[in-house]
Formats: structure tokens, sequence, C-alpha cells
């Protein structure tokens, strides 16, 4: 099959979004599909474009098989408000001759990523000018997301009636979570246009080490103090301060050592929060070809959320977590996604207490057998429902279907159900 990609977020970028993106298109490639990407220069979570790459330039390279198309990008400092509208628009105007000129020289399915929400209407033209089935994939709701943490204020109600006529009009919408499937149907998408498309994880890759982690004696960290870890975009919605806040109520537990290790908006600000705190430890985000070292480093992850975002994000580095075979407290409303997904796999703990969260790391930091046995519930529900070796596969029959007859169903027993009444 010709499939064409169009995301603001791509490879080399490592988390979130652009990590699932990219290898989506190289499992794709791999298989034997022609598959062609347009993307900005990467960017993301630093917000400024890596150093090889020009921000106002058309580029093309090729990416673990992918033919990936660069376009124009405007990065802000401070990606909020009217800005971060600006720059979604610009990647958007840019990329739409190109999407044009994909489209026109022919492609069987073309897939938008959300976000940007702004590329919906251009994958829609670009699709119909093709003759192509038009697919929308949401990892994050970012028009609810963008109101509900404040971000925008004004208009919800017209930018709500905007999102459900363009969600309308894709022959398929996918999400990564039953709760944000759930969401989209909540907007006029009908079932027989869902699906479910979880975010996965190569089970090979990310697995418990039988050795301690190379890492712990790079970063000269005795043997048996136990590392609460935090690893990923430091952003708006992660709400991370949380651990910063904790790590103070614990600073005199000598057992005790936070690791932050990522990149964002948030990072100056949290270095700033916890320059006094001796139990605080930062790092850069990590390589890939040292994600598995750094999970391992952990013997309890944390996954903190803001509670403006639990219905419109899941957050993707969880499945890491739990293939790393760690146990994971989450800061996170009760009943959401999140919460739902690592019971039995650690603790769950209020938004935004930090006190809360602080009794739960001390706790099982305390109990080496809780954390054996979560950390061994973590494997097994990485590899049962987030097995990259089963949903891009299952992946693969629906789109096909989908792009030949327009009408795919999923068998029983597949890893992407779609959603009968």
């Amino acid at each position: 099959m010709r499939i064409l990609i169009h995301t603001i977020f791509y490879a080399p970028d490592l988390t979130g979004v652009a990590k699932y993106t990219a290898e989506l298109a190289q499992w794709l490639a791999e298989r034997g599909h022609q598959v062609s990407v347009v993307a900005p220069p990467p960017y993301y979570p630093q917000w400024r474009v890596q150093q090889r790459y020009r921000s106002w330039a058309y580029t093309h390279e090729v990416i673990d098989g992918a033919s990936v198309h660069r376009c124009p990008i405007w990065v802000p400092r401070q990606p909020r408000g009217i800005g971060r509208i600006v720059y979604a628009l610009s990647f958007a105007l840019s990329s739409l001759p190109i999407m044009l000129r994909r489209a026109w020289r022919g492609t069987d399915l073309v897939i938008v990523v959300e976000p940007s929400f702004l590329n919906l209407p251009i994958t829609l033209f670009a699709a119909r000018i093709a003759g192509a089935k038009a697919w929308l994939h949401i990892q994050d709701f970012e028009i609810d997301l963008a109101y509900d943490m404040g971000q925008l204020r004004r208009g919800r109600r017209v930018a709500e009636k905007i999102e459900s006529w363009l969600m309308r009009r894709f022959d398929t919408v996918s999400s990564i979570s039953r709760r944000l499937v759930a969401k989209a149907r909540t907007k006029g998408v009908s079932n027989e246009s869902l699906v479910l498309l979880p975010n996965s994880v190569n089970v090979s890759e990310v697995r418990p080490q039988t050795s301690i982690s190379p890492l712990r004696a790079e970063l000269s960290i005795p043997e048996g103090r136990i590392v609460a870890l935090f690893s990923g975009s430091l952003g708006a919605k992660q709400g991370i301060e949380t651990v910063v806040e904790a790590a103070r109520i614990l600073k005199d537990n000598p057992n005790l050592l936070f690791v932050v290790s990522g990149e964002g908006v948030s990072a100056e600000k949290l270095r700033v929060l916890a320059e006094d705190l001796k139990n605080v430890r930062f790092l850069p985000l990590q390589p890939s070809d040292r994600l598995n070292d750094l999970l391992n480093l952990a013997d309890l992850h944390l996954l903190p959320q803001q509670l403006a975002a639990a219905d419109s994000v899941f957050p993707s580095k969880l499945i890491g977590m739990l293939a790393s075979g760690r146990p994971i407290i989450a800061a996170c409303r009760t009943g959401s996604d999140i919460a739902e997904t690592i019971g039995g796999c650690g603790l769950v703990t209020p938004p935004g207490d930090p006190e809360a969260l602080a009794a739960a790391i001390a706790g099982l930091a305390r109990d080496e057998d809780a954390r054996i046995r979560m950390g061994l519930r973590a494997r097994e529900r990485a590899v049962k429902d987030f097995n990259q070796g089963t949903i891009l596969p299952s992946f693969e029959h629906e789109m096909i279907e989908r792009a030949s007859h327009g009408e795919g169903r999923v068998k029983a027993g597949s890893s992407v159900p779609t959603f009968p009444e």
C-alpha cells in the first residue's frame, strides 16, 4: 500500500508522539508498504530545532525505510496561547503544498496524527484529491486539553463544533485508549469509524535486566539506595512539580533518590525548585539505545499528571514503565485510564497532592516484596496488552481492510477492536 502520514512530531525526536509515529512508519516500511511522512524538523521536547536541521527549509531524507519530507515551522520559546496556535498553523500551511503534491502522485491511505489539530483539514483535502481513505489517529484531544489547561479561554463552543465536523469526515478515527475512543464517539464519530489503536512497545528491547543497570554505576548511586524515576518530556500537563515537592517532604530519608530524566519547557523551573535538594538528580533526555538502561535504573517509576489533562491524554511513557518490570506510582484521578492500566502494578495517589505521593513512595520503598510482585504484574501487562508484535500486525490488517473496502471490521480476539453498539 501507498501510505502518507501527516504529523507535527517525528523522529529523531525521542519522546511521545514522535516515537510512536516513527515506530509505526518504520514497521509499515519493513512490511513492504510505501510510506511517506510529511513532518517539520525535529524540535521536541526541547522546543528548539535540532542542530543539523533548519526551521525554514524544505528538505527530504529517508529514515528507517520511510521517505520523510521536512517542512518549515516556527517554534516558540514558550508554547502557550496564541504562540501555540501560530506554531501549529505555520507547519499546517507550509506542509500544504507537499501534502497535495504527494497526494496527487497517488496514495491509498492518508493518516494524520493529532496533535496538531490544524493538520486535519489539510489531510482531508489531500485524501480527497488522491481518492484515498482518510484516517485520523488521536494521541491527545488537543482542543479539550488547551481549554482545560487554561491555554485558551475563548471560543470553546465554536472550536468544538469545528472539531466534531472535521472528525466526522474521516473514514476512520482511532485513539490510544478506550476512554479516548469513547470520547471521540461523544463528539459525533460513528461506531463504524472508530478503532482502538494503543501505543505499543517492543518487549524484546524494553525488558527487565538481569543485572543492575549500568547507569547506576555511571551516576555513582550506592547499591541499595531506592531510585524513584520520572522520565519523559518536562511539560505543563505532566504536573512534575508534585514530584519535586514530594522529594522535599522526603529529603531526610537517606535511602531514597529522585531522578528526573528529560527535557521540556518546565525543565529550568524544576531545577530552580529543586536546587536546594540533595535527593533530586536531573539527567538529560537519554538516547534511544539507553532507554532500557534508564528504565531499569528505577526501583519504582513516578507518573504524575495534571487533573485537567486526565480525560484528554493517555501518557505513552506508561507503556515503557510497564515493560521494564518496575512498579509505578501514578498521581492521577481514580477511574482514569492510567489508574485502570496500572491496577495491581503499582499505586494511585490524588493528582497535585505531594504528601500523598510522598507517603506512597516511602511505603513502597520499604516494601521490597511488593515492588517485586507489582513489577512482575507490570511486565505481564505490557506483554499482554501493549506488545508491538501483536498490535502492529492487527493495525496493518485493519488498515488494509479499510483502505481497500472502506468497511474493515476486526475479527474477534484482535488487539485493535472496533466498537459496535
